[in-house]
């Protein structure tokens, strides 16, 4: 083959490419055009990577807007749900993330949670505080315990929480670890709880995967009011479905009576037809011997 027929010399693809093209030493090599076009796709790329990067600083800045704008309405739900006994722990134990967390000591304690709030910070993608307050109680000394959420100086997301000054023989963490250690060797070990409540809120192992947290955060608090409900939705919607499920049993009832009175009629009619032939054949027999004896 000539020099003027070959194939097209092939350079390396993008050289110093945005983020999404692979820059391997060992990767594809293109020829110009396909070098042209990757290099056009990666001025795009930047071009959508700014104006994300724009877009977010714009949303948390709405964000930002509208989380003063609640938080007055937040404070007056708080005034109002003061005047509801037991709401917090109500609304925590119809939750089923949060009830799956709560043994039963835990949830006695809970009846002293008099106020929940969560508070974004001022620059919210730096993190979040969750504040729980408690009346006076027989088991710890806090007014108020706090779990908070921060990015920390690696960017990865950290945690740390108020310590819980306990008082004498009833540090709930401490009782959780004593009943762990008795089940060890127990049979029963599968079906122990692996975390409660007070234990997710001392434990600060991987802030990343809070799932408890982020329930709060993004499901509770913004509308606790739903799982405190709970009771009385379900008790409505079992009322009617008992309704549906006695409407059924009327109608099969009633299938069945129309079929009993269908096979009745069948035989009736069955009979009636029988009775019909045998009248005929009385009528033609009797016709017979009143033209025998006129013949006569």
């Amino acid at each position: 083959m000539s020099e003027s027929a070959a194939a097209p010399k092939k350079i390396r693809k993008v050289e110093g490419a945005g983020p999404g093209v692979d820059t391997d030493e060992s990767s594809r090599d293109f020829d110009p055009e396909t070098q042209k076009s990757l290099e056009e796709i990666d001025a795009c790329q930047n071009e959508i990577d700014a104006l994300n990067e724009k877009a977010s600083e714009e949303i948390l800045k709405v964000e930002q807007k509208y989380n003063k704008l609640r938080k007055p309405f937040f404070e007056k739900r708080n005034d109002l749900i003061k005047k509801i006994p037991n709401f917090w722990v109500t609304a925590f134990v119809n939750h089923p993330q949060i009830s799956a967390v709560l043994d039963e000591e835990e949830e006695e304690c809970l009846h002293f949670l008099s106020k929940l709030e969560v508070e974004e910070f001022e620059d919210i993608k730096s993190g979040y505080r969750i504040k729980f307050f408690f009346d006076e109680n027989p088991y710890f000394q806090n007014d108020v315990l706090v779990k908070e959420f921060h990015l920390g100086s690696s960017g990865d997301p950290a945690s740390q929480s108020t310590p819980i000054k306990w008082k004498e023989g009833m540090d709930l963490t401490k009782k959780q670890k004593e009943r762990q250690a008795l089940m060890k060797n127990n049979r029963k070990r599968a079906l122990e709880q692996p975390r409660t409540f007070f234990s997710w809120f001392t434990d600060h192992g991987d802030a990343s995967a809070d799932d408890i947290a982020e329930v709060i955060k993004d499901d509770m608090w913004p509308n606790p009011l739903q799982y405190f409900l709970v009771p009385d939705i379900e008790v409505e919607e079992n009322g009617l479905e008992g309704d549906d499920d006695d409407s059924e049993e009327e109608e099969v009832d009633d299938s069945i009576v129309v079929v009993e009175e269908e096979g009745e009629g069948d035989e009736d009619d069955e009979d009636g037809e029988e009775g019909e032939d045998v009248d005929d054949e009385e009528a033609y027999e009797e016709g017979e011997d009143d033209g025998g004896e006129g013949d006569e």
